[in-house]
């Protein structure tokens, strides 16, 4: 078991916490070693003072396109852990828009009216497959799992004058349907992650039974909530839990936690 350190980024709309990396923009040395190479995910707490660009992400077939060889696509999903009462998102766009009709918005400022806004709140899910459309708005705190991937593509900027990737960005967009924002269901599966909550009373034991030694076996265990007195433990060591540590498990590892706590385990596919 491996309790992991947050690497921190600040940005000009908050900051960013990547608790669980191995890729080259933020990697923890450990948990690289610890993995034995490149883990496929990469998971980060982002705080939102301030409202993220307009962006989007490739996937795996544009990522190689556009970028090159050895380069994935960023599919990624999102669990709110502090919102502010009237906190949104954008999440997805409008339908019936060209390419062309986007284009001529973001030249003219004028993309909101083209963007689908929904309100979130503590708990929520957000599931967003690469080639979606959003943005976090501000007095947003969120738990992002997503594919070991940096490639962000911004189509709007809200006049901050940051560098724009319109030809890019446009050219990944995908209109598929969403799924609709709602409290985390306890599971979720996907094509890159599993994601399960999992509330221990008591105690709980866990054994990840992947049996191959390859970075992708290694299991996360996220914490959401728990109390004072929960603590972790597995081969003889021994962890005093606090809300958004994580910890890494190898295959065939044994962990138990003794309290009570609100946990999402998190596995690469």
């Amino acid at each position: 078991m491996l309790k992991l350190n947050a690497i921190k980024s600040e940005k000009i709309w908050g900051y960013e916490l990547w608790i669980a990396s191995t890729h080259p923009n933020g990697c923890q040395d450990d948990f690289k070693s610890f993995c034995g190479g490149d883990y496929p995910l990469l998971v980060k707490v982002i705080q939102a003072d301030d409202t993220l660009s307009i962006q989007v992400h490739p996937d795996d077939a544009w990522a190689v396109k556009l970028e090159g060889e050895g380069n994935r696509g960023k599919t990624e999903c999102w669990y709110v852990l502090d919102a502010a009462p009237d906190a949104k998102i954008v999440y997805g766009i409008k339908e019936g828009f060209s390419n062309e009709v986007l284009a001529k918005a973001i030249s003219e400022n004028s993309l909101e009216e083209y963007l689908e806004f929904v309100n979130v709140k503590p708990g929520d899910f957000i599931f967003i497959p690469a080639g979606t459309v959003h943005a976090i708005g501000a007095g947003l705190r969120l738990m992002e799992v997503q594919q070991s991937c940096d490639l962000t593509y911004r189509l709007y900027d809200w006049g901050r004058g940051r560098e724009v990737h319109i030809e890019k960005g446009l050219a990944v967009i995908k209109r598929e349907e969403m799924i609709p924002v709602a409290p985390f269901p306890k599971t979720f599966d996907c094509k890159y992650f599993t994601l399960n909550e999992i509330d221990v009373s008591g105690e709980w034991k866990f054994v990840n039974e992947n049996k191959d030694e390859i970075p992708s076996s290694v299991q996360l265990i996220y914490i959401l909530d728990c109390e004072d007195s929960a603590v972790i433990s597995a081969d003889g060591q021994k962890s005093v839990l606090t809300p958004e540590n994580i910890f890494a498990i190898k295959a065939g590892e044994e962990i138990c936690i003794q309290g009570n706590a609100k946990i999402m385990q998190i596995r690469a596919k």
